[in-house]
C-alpha cells in the first residue's frame, strides 16, 4: 500500500506540474517530507492525507488505493427492471474480463 500512495501523491503532483517545494509549502511542511512520502520512505499522516486530496481533487480512499465501489439504487424499479440491472452488470464485466484475458 505504502507504494500506492507514494506512485500516486507524485504522479498527481507531476500532473499538476507542481514541484515538490510548491506542494511542500501548499501543506505547510518540508520538502523532504513530500521527497521521503513519494519515495515510499513515510506515509502521509491522515491530516495531511486530506489535504492532499484537496489539493489533487481526488478521494481519499484514491490517494490510498482502496478500491472503489459504487451502489445503484434500485428504488422504483420493478423486479422485471432489477432482474435487467444484474443482467446488464454481468454482462459488462464478462466483457471487461474477456478484454483483460
Amino acid at each position: 500500500m505504502i507504494y500506492i500512495v507514494a506512485d500516486r501523491i507524485k504522479r498527481l503532483r507531476e500532473d499538476m506540474n507542481m514541484t515538490q517545494t510548491a506542494l511542500a509549502k501548499a501543506l505547510s511542511i518540508t520538502r523532504s517530507s513530500v521527497n521521503a512520502w513519494e519515495m515510499g520512505i513515510s506515509v502521509p499522516s491522515t491530516q495531511y492525507i486530506v489535504e492532499l486530496a484537496e489539493i489533487f481533487h481526488v478521494s481519499t480512499d484514491y490517494l490510498l488505493g482502496v478500491n472503489v465501489s459504487s451502489t445503484v439504487s434500485v428504488k422504483g424499479l420493478t423486479d422485471e427492471d432489477i432482474a435487467l440491472v444484474h443482467s446488464i452488470i454481468k454482462h459488462l464485466r464478462e466483457k471487461n474480463e474477456g478484454a483483460k484475458g
